[in-house]
């Protein structure tokens, strides 16, 4: 399971649909509705606020725009709480790092307009639930 930390707005097609599936994955299992991935690291950050299913619903609500602005229509209907609420959740500078050298290496093969924007956007931001530390 990956639920990027970073603003889906630097993600291609793949990954952008990709991150909408793993995220309706992730509140099901946080519903009670999945047993599997229950103590993935990813989503165990998501366990521990206050209110899970409100913090996936806005983690849902951000990526669900981010497609309308691409162009997607991804269904908000199947988001529990789809209201964004400024729900912020600590995530690592060595985590944040990671996963744009993670994501620059699928994009350098996968969409190379992606990569070169990625490249060139010298403050990656971090999806508005997060905040770097």
């Amino acid at each position: 399971m990956r639920l990027w930390s970073i603003h889906p707005q630097y993600l291609d097609k793949y990954g952008l649909i990709a991150l909408w599936r793993e995220g309706l994955l992730a509140q099901k299992v946080l519903n009670g509705g999945a047993q599997g991935y229950r103590n993935n690291p990813q989503l165990v950050r998501f366990k521990n606020t206050n209110d899970p299913l409100r913090s996936i619903g806005s983690y849902l609500s951000i990526i669900a725009s981010e497609g309308a602005r691409q162009g997607y229509r991804l269904n908000h209907e199947k988001i529990l709480y789809p209201n964004f609420e400024e729900e912020i959740m600590p995530v690592s500078k060595e985590q944040f790092d990671f996963e744009v050298k993670h994501l620059k290496a699928k994009l350098k093969i996968r969409d190379k307009l992606k990569y070169r924007d990625l490249e060139q956007s010298g403050n990656v931001k971090a999806n508005p639930i997060f905040t770097l530390q």
